[in-house]
């Protein structure tokens, strides 16, 4: 039988979210680091981009290619970027001790370099975000902060080798199950995400729906997470308070309109009245 797992409700987000303080500078709320984009897939540093920007976060660096990084400044010119920066983070004199949390993954791909920049990042003393081209089947060293995976069904796959026929009927089992032994933090989206965290604790996520079912609704997930790492003291409601919101612009979306026209972009764009109801 498919294991219970609670709800994450409108009033959990009411109670969690944070207030940015009157006397608050965008030192209080951290610098987060993005690693994101490809010359191929350029938007996923744009997507991820602006909803770390929107969701909290004091400042943001971006670190994509040298030819990403013009096509996202004029839409993004409030992050700053580390040209290159996913190469160079594999390098070990890197240093990520000035981040508060740290993403990686939306529209990279999953190869040795992506191995050698995970490696490096997992020795971070803050929360690291894998999503995408981060995610395969690997060990995780055990770290005071926490590892959070974002897979979509066949990413979960990929990590578990478990193949989606055999888990989809028992997700809220399955992602605990690999968040314990893992001792990570699954998020694993799709209708009601689950999110199982490794010491047993596990929620279902009420919002959202088939508007998501779109390309880069991911990505501006991983964005969101990373923002509110940054505004958060609780980094678990952070991670359950960005999947409830994420989900929560899709639904203010089709209270008005066609749930096939969703774009991406668009959850960033309606972010700051869904937040402002809570």
């Amino acid at each position: 039988m498919e294991n219970k797992a609670q709800y994450w409700t409108n009033e959990h987000v009411h109670s969690t979210l944070p207030k940015r303080e009157e006397s608050s500078h965008k030192g209080t709320y951290g610098t987060g680091l993005l690693l994101a984009g490809s010359d191929d897939m350029p938007g996923a540093a744009l997507l991820s981009g602006l909803a770390a920007m929107r969701s909290g976060i004091g400042k943001l660096v971006i670190g994509t290619t040298e030819r990403v990084i013009p096509m996202v400044v004029p839409a993004l010119p409030e992050a700053t970027y580390w040209c290159d920066g996913f190469t160079k983070a594999a390098d070990e004199e890197s240093s990520f001790e000035d981040y508060r949390a740290i993403a990686v993954g939306p529209g990279l791909a999953a190869d040795r370099k992506m191995e050698n920049t995970v490696q490096q990042l997992l020795k971070a003393g803050c929360p690291v975000v894998l999503d995408a081209g981060a995610l395969s089947n690997r060990s995780y060293p055990k770290r005071e902060d926490p590892t959070i995976l974002t897979p979509h069904p066949g990413e979960f796959a990929r990590i578990t080798g478990v193949e989606v026929a055999d888990f989809q009927q028992k997700r809220t089992y399955n992602a605990s199950k690999w968040a314990r032994k893992l001792g990570v933090t699954i998020v694993l989206k799709g209708n009601e995400t689950v999110i199982a965290f490794p010491d047993g604790e596990a929620w279902r996520n009420p919002t959202g729906g088939s508007a998501l079912a779109k390309g880069g609704t991911g990505d501006t997930l991983t964005g969101m997470i990373l923002g509110m790492l940054c505004c958060h003291e609780n980094w678990k409601h952070a991670v359950l308070n960005a999947i409830y919101l994420h989900g929560a612009c899709a639904d203010e979306w089709t209270k008005s309109r066609s749930s096939h026209t969703l774009l991406a972009h668009e959850l960033s764009d309606l972010l700051p009245e869904v937040w402002g109801k809570y």
